[in-house]
């Protein structure tokens, strides 16, 4: 039976195409800054967002790790959402890599306001911790692809401003909020000091991350790749895959948010769901009548060929990405409405 695969879009697999590219890419020794298809990626990505400079990483959480890393200092605190994913994914490595700790804030479908940003700020006490970076992430992935409003985000770069601390945008998903606004995309990132963006989720890449910043902190960014072991020789087989995603996949991303709206629409009208997230973007999130079915309705799913990620407590997830053709919704959402779920 073929499967249909909505865990994640990380698991897409290189087109032909892209394959073909990568294959062809002209490589050097990244580390000494002579590897040309890693240096024309980050030239393009800065440039696109109209930034001074860019990093390539391995990972997302190694791009947020690197940027927390450089803007704090240990004993330092950063401000996050609760449902973050610096905070609940990427392993307690802002207390390990950087000996920091977090004031976690509770919001909307994984978005937070400037009056919260404003009121987790630490006074000038010694009892308690310098509050040394902001982070916001654009889109929420634990809020099922919710995108923030851009007036929001000139607020919270407004008092991040006004007391002199970093904003970093965890932008994995960014793209997917770029497009689903038609954001220009200068103007957008000119709210942050430091930026992630994932190049294996929805644009398809197969692997890495981009840092992208002024040319001082990507100075400050390389030094703590390295010693987070993070420095890569021939890479720019892998970055000419992130170079050709995001030359050719960008637009068609909204293809998967209308793909992802035709989804949490079908779920909605299935009697053993309570209710589905908003559907921004791409990602949906289902939550079920019966929390304690969960794991046998994802079983049920998987043997009728659709795959699905637990996400909590009577939680699943689906994502939608480039792999996922306009028939195999369809196909999706009949499978769905036939399967026998007992309440």
């Amino acid at each position: 039976m073929a499967t249909i695969d909505f865990r994640s879009d990380t698991v897409t697999k290189p087109s032909a195409e892209m394959l073909e590219y990568m294959v062809n890419a002209p490589v050097g020794d990244d580390v000494y800054g002579e590897d040309p298809t890693v240096n024309e990626l980050e030239r393009f990505i800065a440039e696109y967002f109209g930034k001074e400079a860019a990093m390539y990483c391995a990972s997302g959480t190694q791009a947020n790790q690197i940027a927390i890393n450089v803007h704090v200092k240990p004993g330092d605190e950063v401000i996050c959402h609760a449902e973050s994913h610096i905070y609940k994914y990427e392993g307690g490595g802002i207390a390990k890599n950087s000996g920091a700790s977090v004031h976690l804030i509770p919001g909307n479908y994984g978005r937070m306001t400037a009056e919260q940003v404003k009121a987790a700020i630490q006074p000038d006490d010694v009892h308690f911790p310098n509050t040394a970076l902001v982070c916001v992430e654009d889109t929420a992935n634990r809020g099922g692809g919710a995108v923030y409003d851009e007036n929001e985000l000139d607020l919270i770069a407004s008092v991040c401003q006004e007391y002199t601390i970093p904003l970093h945008l965890d932008g994995a998903r960014m793209m997917n909020a770029l497009v689903a606004k038609k954001s220009d995309p200068k103007k957008y990132a000119a709210r942050f000091a430091s930026i992630s963006l994932c190049l294996s989720k929805g644009l398809g890449a197969p692997v890495g991350s981009v840092l992208i910043g002024d040319t001082s902190f990507i100075k400050k960014a390389r030094r703590v790749r390295k010693v987070m072991g993070g420095g890569m020789r021939q890479a720019g087989i892998i970055a000419a895959g992130g170079l050709y995603a995001f030359k050719n996949n960008v637009e068609r991303l909204a293809q998967d948010h209308l793909h992802a709206t035709l989804l949490g629409e079908s779920f909605n009208r299935l009697p053993w769901v309570e209710t589905v997230y908003p559907v921004q973007t791409n990602i949906v999130v289902v939550c079920l009548k019966e929390p304690q079915q969960k794991e046998a309705i994802i079983q049920s799913m998987k043997d009728n060929g659709i795959l699905v990620s637990s996400f909590g407590e009577g939680m699943i997830r689906l994502v939608t990405h480039l792999d996922i053709s306009k028939e195999e919704i369809e196909t999706t959402i009949s499978l769905l409405n036939k399967l026998e779920i007992t309440l």
